[in-house]
């Protein structure tokens, strides 16, 4: 008998199978789709182009989990953003937004328009990087249980030692973060609408919410934990694509003698006595281990997998209640050449081509894409992110040709009126594609071909409930203690035996690869422990 079944192939999946295989255990994980990888998979969606088709851009990569899993001797190969962000304001040439990662450059490019929110830049990067700095101390530590025991107890105070090293300043700071909206933090730093909206969409990317909701301030302060190669705030690209993360780390499980198989979707959870022992596949095969780890959505896990005579009632109506859907819709899109923006022309490859190019130019225009999308199903001027990684990757496209990743803000989980994405879609990849256009008036019959990915179809095809890139909300209710749910916060379940490693755990969504660290951790604590 297996003594650890793993329930999904995606990122943490792999580092929790590593780790635990690392320590003499007989791991074995089982992949639902034909790849493993989850979101984070590169594949082909036109002939000749591939691309990241969910997941696409490299931050949160936790370096204790690339140096763990020895990623890049694996083959992993990360190369930096050739700047942050670009944002088109408007159509007149000159009617951008753009930062880098040199201060004084972006300094420079902010006092175009607006000289006191140049000025404040250094010391709101300096509080974020205070806040980011605390995060990053926490990433890897399993959050203290309410109402737990003496361990917890000791847990709390580790906790507060983090937040006691802080001057009072800085913990307000921390404090407005976790509480503020990401609108109501940035305009006691800025005044510019642009430069406002600029840093607000962090709050709102992955999160389907106004820029001016409660707690959409911490969403932005999530998105900018991580580093490169021990440079904070920097994003990159894996050559290959974000598939090349997640074979590196099969590659690696394989060494330590992880079983992988793909095509093996599980139906259900077997509990026995009110211990977790097996998995049922939906093929009818039946598979007992002594450890079951589930990388799904707390949501999928204990509303479908787990059957509701085995749980608690109210812990069944609290997973009934987890708060789930992104309010995302994913684009990836053939292009024969790069986009010509108005305000910045040029076909030639820039900078801003090798940046994350950002539609969103006011917070009036945020707020408004998440109202559009409550009333309608989906905005009539979404907010769209687009990177395309061809620029710095010459494996994902026929030479001269390009991919393109579009990442879009707000489309409603689901639509009112029992409307169906699948009638939808279409109209809502339109409505996109004329966003872009607006901007970049070549983009249109520069496309050669697309794959388009509702939040229907995010659920259908990675298992993302709701479509929710987070696997839930990241919302006070639904973080550190509380994620998945109080008392349940260690990656253990109120199932004996069965355990949590995904990013519906701390420290939450991203390809961060800590959730499945800190399962790992807390797993074999349990099993030395017998």
């Amino acid at each position: 008998m297996t003594d650890a079944l793993i329930i999904g192939g995606g990122h943490n999946g792999l580092v929790c199978a590593c780790y635990l295989a690392d320590a003499g255990l007989d791991v074995a994980i089982l992949e639902r789709r034909h790849i493993v990888g989850g979101a984070a998979a590169t594949e082909e969606f036109h002939p000749g182009f591939k691309n990241s088709v969910a997941s696409y851009t490299v931050s949160l990569l936790n370096q204790k989990v690339i140096d763990d899993l020895n990623l890049y001797a694996n083959g992993l190969e990360i190369v930096e953003r050739a700047a942050p962000n670009f944002w088109p304001l408007g159509v007149a040439p000159g009617d951008y937004l753009k930062n880098s990662y040199d201060l004084a450059e972006t300094q420079k490019e902010f006092a175009r328009h607006s000289e006191k929110d140049a000025a404040a830049l250094p010391a709101y990067y300096d509080a974020l990087e205070t806040a980011a700095a605390v995060l990053r101390k926490l990433v890897l530590e399993t959050p203290p249980n309410a109402g737990g025991g003496l361990h917890d107890a000791w847990r709390l105070i580790r906790t507060g030692n983090h937040f006691r090293k802080l001057t009072l300043e800085e913990q307000q700071i921390l404090l407005d973060l976790f509480t503020k909206s990401a609108a109501e933090f940035l305009t006691n730093w800025f005044e510019h609408p642009a430069i406002i909206a600029g840093f607000a969409f962090d709050g709102v990317v992955g999160n389907y919410a106004s820029p001016y909701a409660p707690g959409t301030a911490y969403v932005l302060l999530h998105h900018v934990f991580g580093d490169i190669g021990g440079r904070s705030g920097f994003w990159g690209h894996a050559i290959g694509g974000m598939g090349a993360i997640t074979q590196a780390m099969a590659r690696e499980a394989e060494k330590r003698g992880v079983t992988i198989r793909t095509n093996a979707a599980v139906r259900s959870v077997i509990i026995e006595e009110q211990r977790a022992v097996g998995v049922a596949l939906e093929d009818g095969e039946t598979l007992r281990a002594e450890i079951i780890v589930a990388n799904v959505n707390p949501k999928l896990l204990f509303t479908s997998l787990v059957g509701a005579d085995d749980l608690d009632p109210a812990f069944r109506k609290r997973m009934e209640q987890y708060a789930c859907g992104s309010g995302t819709f994913r684009m990836n899109v053939a292009l024969s050449e790069l986009p010509d923006f108005s305000c910045l022309p040029g076909k030639e490859t820039g900078a801003h081509h090798r940046s994350g190019i950002i539609i969103g130019p006011s917070v009036e225009y945020l707020d408004r894409a998440y109202l559009d999308a409550r009333r309608d199903g989906w905005s009539r001027e979404p907010i769209v992110e687009m990177l395309i990684p061809s620029t710095v990757d010459d494996t994902l496209a026929p030479q001269g040709q390009h991919v393109a990743s579009l990442f879009c803000q707000h489309f409603a989980p689901h639509l009112p009126e029992g409307k169906s994405w699948d009638e939808a879609r279409a109209a809502a990849a339109e409505t996109i594609i004329d966003t872009v256009t607006r901007y970049a008036p070549n983009f249109r019959a520069s496309i050669l071909g697309m794959q388009i990915l509702s939040p229907l179809d995010l659920e259908r095809v990675f298992g993302l409930t709701g479509g929710d890139i987070f696997h839930g909300r990241l919302s006070l209710d639904q973080m550190f203690s509380a994620r998945p749910a109080l008392g349940y916060a260690d990656y253990r379940t109120p199932v004996d035996g069965l355990y949590l490693c995904g990013s519906g755990a701390h420290p939450g969504g991203g390809v961060t690869g800590a959730p499945g660290h800190n399962a790992a951790r807390e797993i074999l604590r349990d099993v030395r422990r017998r």
